[in-house]
């Protein structure tokens, strides 16, 4: 039998990684990862919200699942431990894409090559969305970076944020979405549904028709997430969509939170958490209190939508256990 674990995680479980060290790194990154999300939207049959294109946290990095293919499945999974995008059939082929400092163009045409290889001829739009500068995937030679410890720490950060988000989507028992990577937005997101419709989202995104957004939004929501973006070592952010009124006045834990209405969302810096005594208090009181906020200003059957938990159950869920 070994010793219990810690109860509480230390603040080296969430490590520090400023975006600006690695600012071209997770650029190239972003468009790898919509290259791959795209193959999975090619080709797994519709979600509503549009759940079957994204990309979910694994213990080595970021995954597609399982992605149907007549008969077949195949998925593909960026290892960020071994620096490796995994290819697997389901009739035990596989192949791999070095993860390494190349053009998003060679990426593409090696990652094309790879699943040619395995009998598996997807064709993408190969032009990403919810980017301004959108470069067609065969000619962006521009983004070409890719630092390893970099990417290692975003793993972790991602890996984090993962756990305590899914510990707080356990207090739920409406409709909500998984944890999982949207490759437009290259952020990780969990939402939680009222029931109700949404009046059509008005569209506006980058390089993205306004009817994606119409359907992502068609359903009024209450949604949370990690973003590496918004503030020195990226954001936690909450939103609600249609924005009730009074929600911006939420009063909201802790105290580095804020709204910014600008983005029209409340935004707590990746680096308050990372240095909290109790990183997953301090995120789990974010996200539990702008939850509450939204769904009290906009008048949701808390009663028959909620699990019951207190934040003291969910928190516990956060906790490693032993024997």
């Amino acid at each position: 039998m070994t010793d219990a674990p810690d109860a509480q995680l230390s603040n080296a479980d969430w490590p520090e990684l400023r975006v600006q060290d690695w600012a071209a790194t997770k650029d190239t990154l972003h468009m790898w990862t919509q290259i791959i999300g795209k193959i999975r939207l090619a080709q797994a049959p519709m979600i509503n919200h549009w759940w079957q294109t994204t990309l979910y946290v694994t213990p080595r990095g970021l995954s597609t699942s399982s992605i149907p293919y007549g008969h077949r499945l195949f998925d593909i999974e960026f290892d960020f431990l071994e620096h490796q995008l995994r290819i697997r059939s389901s009739d035990g082929g596989s192949q791999l894409v070095a993860l390494e400092p190349k053009s998003v163009a060679v990426f593409y045409a090696e990652t094309t090559a790879a699943l040619r290889a395995l009998d598996l001829d997807v064709a993408i739009r190969p032009v990403p969305t919810e980017v301004e500068d959108a470069i067609p995937f065969p000619e962006d030679t521009e983004h070409a970076s890719y630092d390893a410890s970099a990417v290692q720490l975003f793993r972790q950060q991602l890996m984090q944020a993962h756990r305590v988000i899914t510990a707080f989507r356990s207090g739920f028992v409406g409709k909500v979405s998984p944890v999982h990577f949207f490759w437009g937005g290259f952020d990780l997101a969990c939402t939680r549904f009222s029931g109700r419709s949404a009046p059509p989202h008005p569209g506006g995104a980058p390089n993205c028709p306004d009817w994606v957004m119409v359907e992502a939004y068609s359903r009024e929501l209450s949604s949370c997430g990690f973003w590496p973006g918004g503030s020195d070592e990226g954001s936690f952010y909450t939103y609600a969509y249609p924005e009730p009124a009074g929600f911006s006045e939420t009063a909201v834990t802790p105290t580095a939170a804020h709204y910014d209405a600008g983005l029209g969302l409340f935004l707590l810096p990746y680096q308050a958490v990372r240095t909290a005594d109790d990183p997953d208090r301090a995120l789990l009181g974010f996200l539990q209190s702008t939850y509450a906020g939204a769904a009290a200003a906009g008048g949701w059957d808390r009663t028959a939508l909620e699990r019951g938990l207190d934040e003291r159950e969910m928190l516990d869920r956060t906790r490693p256990t032993g024997q």
